[in-house]
């Protein structure tokens, strides 16, 4: 097995940082994994944003954050455990991480706000518009 490529603290450039967290998978793979107190296997992220995301695709996600300077991943048997390395990052960009994620966690809030407001629109459209047919139609 080819050795996992993790850069040292000094190789950390905002470019890669930024280039790894713009895609929204990848930031919110990432904004999990810090948030979480213990390192998190691959596969806990087969489901993202109500997405299903195939292994392969999963993969890459890690790399991107892996080489980045992100997290740091080990081989554990058959599982790959991947940790934040925030602390390592914000040494050397100090609140970079912190105001990334928050943005993240900021804009997600507002995502699930509109999208329960849209499943809920409809549904009271639709009462509405069949009682004002129902209202119409003459009786049989």
């Amino acid at each position: 097995m080819r050795p996992l490529f993790h850069p040292s603290r000094d190789d950390f450039t905002v470019e890669a940082i930024l280039h790894a967290l713009s895609d929204p998978t990848r930031v919110a793979i990432y904004a999990q994994i810090v948030g979480s107190d213990c390192s998190r296997i691959c596969s806990n992220f087969l489901n993202v944003s109500e997405k299903a995301i195939p292994k392969s695709t999963l993969s890459q996600h890690f790399k991107a954050l892996r080489e980045a300077g992100l997290i740091r991943s080990e081989r554990r048997g058959v599982e790959m455990h991947n940790t934040s390395r925030c602390s390592e990052v914000d040494e050397r960009f100090p609140g970079l991480i912190a105001a990334i994620v928050n943005a993240h966690n900021i804009q997600s809030r507002q995502k699930l706000r509109v999208r329960g407001a849209r499943k809920r629109a409809p549904a009271a459209r639709t009462a509405r518009g069949q009682s004002e047919h129902s209202a119409r139609r003459p009786n049989a």
